[in-house]
């Protein structure tokens, strides 16, 4: 090769070198500009702290925080083994270990009991199986429930004081009913408009909107606002056509800040999205292959002014979704199946404090409260996270 030709061929691997460099840069550019930032958080091992009196939790059906940012959760104690749980609660006592702890808890930030009721009570029927936890913004607390006999709702004072039953304990389902519920999963708020948002429920297939004062029902609807049905739809199927009614149990019901309300349509894996009227707006399906429980347990809002993530609890495949509340896209999610600090069993419940910390609780065999505490935004490198262990990214 001559002189020339060696000049003309280093410039033109030269050039294309540089081109290699430029378009890789410009593609690393491109892939950052894309990354999407989420919302991060590490669970934090050592909350809450023990119980007194050898108090012990059975399936924490329920978790609510107020204006001070105390956690309330509500439990079921029948759950809880009398022979290998609570040995100190038989006749005569077993051991020195341990006893159900009384249904609502209330937990200081830092973690501490502060105060503890419910239960039967004068001038009310506590549920057979209560279900969700619920704090307005008047800081009164709302259980419902479950069992088969529940058809009512109780509104009580923050320290547990009864303020009103809505509904009548020991009727069937009934979803156009006006005077009753059909076993409730959960009460949310719109205190702006001083509307109480039903999930009703495992029994009833509707979202109930109540007056906060008086408990009269407002209007109701179904699944895509069609009128509900409680006919037996029968077990869902992945490959069938999307149900025009929701399944057993409506799981819950939240309305946003702007205008909004995202229903937990837990069984058929779908948060359906309606205006605050009961139109339907948008649905998005979530692990849509789910059997049994289904994936779409309970929904909490970050804190931000605008709301701008959902974070869902997956009870089913044992994680909770970060997700943008507009798009419904799911960014990324944590947690794994087990009983460590940042597993689940079970995660049934879930909310959010004024900090962004999220709280959860566990159903059936977990019995647990967990925290996980916000750490801010980060770019998302995985679709799992895995288990939120302190210091690992």
């Amino acid at each position: 090769m001559t002189g020339s030709r060696k000049l003309l061929a280093a410039t033109v691997l030269g050039g294309a070198i540089i081109s290699l460099g430029l378009g890789q840069r410009a593609l690393e550019g491109a892939t950052a500009t894309a990354a999407v930032d989420a919302p991060t958080f590490d669970v934090d091992p050592f909350w809450p702290q023990p119980l007194p009196n050898h108090w012990i939790m059975g399936s924490v059906i329920g978790v609510g925080v107020d204006a001070r940012d105390h956690v309330f959760i509500v439990h079921r104690q029948q759950t809880l083994n009398a022979r290998t749980e609570v040995g100190s609660a038989a006749t005569p006592p077993l051991a020195e270990c341990c006893a159900a702890a009384p249904p609502v808890l209330e937990f200081a930030p830092d973690g501490k009991l502060v105060n503890s009721w419910g239960g039967p009570g004068e001038g009310y029927t506590w549920p057979e199986s209560n279900h969700g936890i619920s704090i307005d913004g008047k800081d009164n607390v709302w259980i419902g429930g479950n069992g088969q006999g529940d058809s009512h709702i109780l509104k009580f004072s923050h320290d547990g004081k009864l303020l009103m039953q809505i509904g009548v304990p020991g009727r069937g389902a009934n979803s156009s009913s006006m005077d009753s519920f059909g076993r409730v999963a959960k009460v949310s708020f719109d205190n702006a408009a001083n509307e109480a948002y039903v999930s009703d429920g495992y029994s009833n297939k509707r979202v109930a909107v109540l007056d906060m004062n008086t408990g009269a029902v407002k209007r109701y609807w179904g699944a895509y606002g069609n009128k509900p049905d409680d006919a037996n739809l029968g077990p869902y199927n992945p490959d069938a056509p999307l149900a025009q009614q929701f399944r057993n149990p409506v799981h819950c019901a939240e309305p946003s800040t702007d205008g909004f309300v995202y229903v937990c349509d837990r069984p058929n894996n779908r948060i359906q999205v309606f205006q605050k009227d009961g139109k339907f707006v948008k649905e998005a399906r979530i692990a849509p292959r789910t059997l049994g429980d289904g994936s779409v347990w309970d929904i909490a809002f970050s804190r931000d002014a605008g709301q701008k993530y959902i974070y869902l609890a997956d009870g089913r495949n044992e994680k909770v979704y970060v997700m943008d509340r507009q798009s419904l896209e799911i960014l990324t999610s944590f947690g794994d199946g087990g009983r460590q600090p940042g597993q689940f069993f079970a995660v049934h419940s879930i909310a959010t404090d004024s900090k962004g910390n999220i709280y959860t609780t566990e159903t059936y065999e977990g019995k647990r409260l967990q925290k996980f505490t916000y750490r801010g935004l980060a770019p998302v490198t995985s679709k799992n996270r895995g288990v939120p262990w302190p210091g690992r990214r």
